[in-house]
């Protein structure tokens, strides 16, 4: 039988502040961490955003805890998707998803950065896009654990009183199955 392409929706209620990994993300955003924002029933949906950062700049961050699903097929593909952008207005320098990955090793200790770079401004449209990022699946295995963090960071020079926010919409894992 042949692997095909398999996608799992990462719930965002598995997203922690990222310093702080007991206490679930505000439901405004702060100075560093992404928050949880719950839309209103019925007209918007969740999603995670940065501070408005007209004006300014900011980087913040988001961490989780992710199982490799059981019907991954070891060392194939791996990949975790964001479909993102810009709330309103695109900042004016720049805006980019970053994702920084470890696998556990179950004993405290974890491995290299398993995620490729991020591309500059991969999230600067008020257009909203799916944002891959490829994770190095040599040693990766059904069960495996991922401590995963994002960061977003929106730099922006005069849009004072516009809403310059990065938002994330949906986040999930896109992999070679069985």
């Amino acid at each position: 039988m042949a692997n095909e392409e398999h996608e799992k929706v990462v719930p965002f209620d598995s997203w922690r502040v990222w310093d702080a990994f007991t206490t679930n993300l505000p439901a405004t955003p702060a100075t560093d961490d992404l928050g949880l924002v719950g839309g209103t029933f019925a007209t918007n949906s969740q999603s995670i955003q940065t501070v408005d950062a007209g004006g300014t700049s900011t980087t913040a961050y988001a961490r989780a805890s992710i199982e490799v699903p059981q019907d991954y097929v070891a060392g194939q593909n791996f990949k975790i998707r964001f479909h993102a952008g810009c709330h309103t207005t695109v900042a004016d320098a720049t805006a980019t998803l970053d994702l920084s990955v470890y696998k556990s090793d179950e004993e405290r200790g974890i491995s290299a950065d398993l995620a490729a770079a991020a591309v500059a401004n991969n999230i600067k449209s008020v257009t909203y896009a799916d944002v891959d990022f490829v994770i190095t699946a040599t040693s990766l295995n059904p069960g495996d654990i991922l401590d995963v963090r994002i960061s977003m960071n929106i730099v922006d020079s005069g849009d004072l009183g516009v809403d310059i926010s990065g938002v994330i919409g949906a986040i999930k894992l896109v992999y070679d199955g069985r």
